[in-house]
């Protein structure tokens, strides 16, 4: 039976709260009006626990709480929830690593990589990721908990974040470059409070998480002095690399051929192949014939652009008669309603195995994506169930699973560079990208495309590394992937580590 330890801070708040009932901390103090959906800055509910991973049965102590946000002049003024996850059995956290968790939207919480992937708990969904009832969550047997520490962190307007007052700008939070700012001084709070200086870190981000921690690399080591062995970028994006014209029409074809042979729509002799067989020969046209063929616009013949075309359809499952249609340049809505049509099913944008269902054939695009529906579905009751009930946090608040923080300023995103300097800079610090080949918000060839750019020196390819898997955005639902991928992250963080003594130069 698992222990509850509660302990509540309340920074600006004379409020001592427990799990059960709120009491004020002096007796003579008038007890305050009930909390509702009252935001608060800083608390923390711990709880111990158990997991058996790689069949090791590990004990760890979980901390679910909120931590303040400072403005320059030392004022709270917002608190960003997070779980912490903490192995009981080390005794020297000096060499523990840290992984410090974010995913995207840039709306969303750490909700997916926590339940989904890395965390000691993991939802109930069948092997494929689909839900299934009843809600709720299951040990995690190839969690990372066993190698290192992890806190899932969720920015302002996700998950139970909140900006303590309605007067406070949303442009304080809400942009590239903001949200890096304020998170970095925020980790600088949780590492010091939690006393991890010492510790090897590591930063991993999903979707939209990929470009805050490709930021928050540079901005860690030039405004906080600290320091990283390594990031991971799960379905990256394009990192503020810039991509436009030909290059940008061109790279998402090998995903339509990946998309394309999963529901067996390409012709006979591709489909008996494996789909890592085919995909090399998808990405040679695509960067030697496809790229240089809409470069030339209107000035290629006729008969190349039909030549073009036909290769085009063999790659992809569409008619040559489309492809033609939209002058060699496929939107990937349209090839997500039109990939299916004839038989009366879309394919999912962020994950192409799932399929929908429109109100009519007829469109340029989906009604609705499948594959989002489907991970609300099973992801909204089980972090709710699990917060409040596992990790006993309470609160009114509602979980965010996708919050307002729009307006978002997109300017000046230059994460992709800034992670290339602070590898540079820090010859410690190692990089991993994870795709799936069926995500096709974030497809697998536009991330190898970023890492090739992102290094264009190539002088740190030894560092650098890309890895493919046979789903999609979220690659992890998939139970065979959920354990290789882990298995990757595993293998990437003690490859990260240095030797006993060994120094940090060039």
């Amino acid at each position: 039976m698992k222990k509850t330890f509660i302990l509540f801070c309340i920074l600006n708040f004379s409020i001592l709260i427990s799990s059960a009932q709120k009491k004020p901390v002096d007796e003579n103090t008038k007890p305050p009006a009930p909390l509702n959906r009252m935001v608060i800055t800083d608390t923390a509910v711990v709880t111990k626990n158990e997991v058996t991973i790689k069949g090791q049965r590990i004990s760890y102590t979980a901390t679910a709480g909120t931590m303040p946000v400072w403005d320059d002049a030392g004022k709270a003024i917002a608190g960003v929830f997070y779980t912490y996850y903490e192995r009981s059995d080390i005794k020297d956290r000096a060499t523990r690593p840290l992984i410090i968790s974010f995913n995207g939207g840039p709306g969303t919480p750490s909700v997916w990589m926590e339940i989904g992937y890395t965390g000691p708990r993991i939802l109930n969904v069948d092997d494929e990721g689909f839900p299934v009832q009843p809600y709720g969550v299951r040990e995690n047997p190839n969690s990372i908990l066993d190698v290192a520490d992890i806190v899932y962190v969720d920015p302002v307007n996700t998950g139970f974040s909140r900006a303590i007052s309605k007067d406070i700008p949303g442009s304080t939070f809400f942009g590239v470059n903001e949200d890096v700012k304020y998170l970095a001084e925020w980790i600088n709070t949780f590492v010091t409070r939690k006393n991890r200086w010492a510790s090897p870190k590591f930063l991993i981000g999903e979707s939209y998480g990929t470009t805050r921690v490709s930021g928050l690399a540079l901005e860690l080591q030039n405004a906080q002095w600290m320091y990283l062995n390594g990031v991971i970028l799960v379905s990256p994006t394009e990192l503020g690399i810039q991509r436009g014209g030909p290059v940008d029409e061109a790279l998402h074809l090998p995903y339509y051929a990946a998309t394309a042979w999963f529901h067996k729509a390409l012709s006979a002799d591709l489909q008996q192949k494996d789909l890592t067989n085919i995909l090399p020969e998808v990405e040679d046209f695509t960067i030697n014939q496809l790229i240089p063929a809409l470069a030339k616009g209107a000035s290629i013949t006729d008969e190349q652009k039909k030549a073009i075309a036909e290769k085009m359809s063999h790659y992809s499952g569409l008619s040559e008669k489309v492809i033609l249609q939209h002058n060699l340049d496929i939107p990937t809505s349209f090839f997500w309603k039109e990939l299916l049509r004839d038989k009366g099913f879309t394919v999912g944008r962020l994950d192409s195995r799932y399929r929908g269902i429109d109100r009519e054939d007829a469109g340029d695009g989906p009604d609705y994506n499948a594959e989002l529906t489907s991970w609300l579905h099973a992801f909204t009751p089980a972090i709710n169930i699990y917060l409040r009930e596992d990790l006993n946090y309470k609160t009114d608040l509602k979980y965010n699973m996708f919050g307002s923080v729009w307006p978002w300023d997109n300017s000046n995103d230059n994460t992709g560079e800034n992670l290339r300097q602070a590898i540079a800079q820090n010859p410690f610090l190692h990089l991993m990208i994870q795709s799936g080949y069926y995500d096709g918000a974030c497809d697998y060839f536009n991330a190898k495309y970023s890492l090739w750019q992102l290094d264009p020196s190539g002088r740190l390819k030894d560092r650098l590394s890309w890895h493919g898997f046979r789903s999609g955005h979220m690659m992890y639902l998939r139970k065979d992937d959920l354990a290789a991928a882990n298995d990757q992250l595993r293998e990437f963080i003690k490859n990260a580590l240095p030797k006993p003594g060994e120094a940090a130069k060039y």
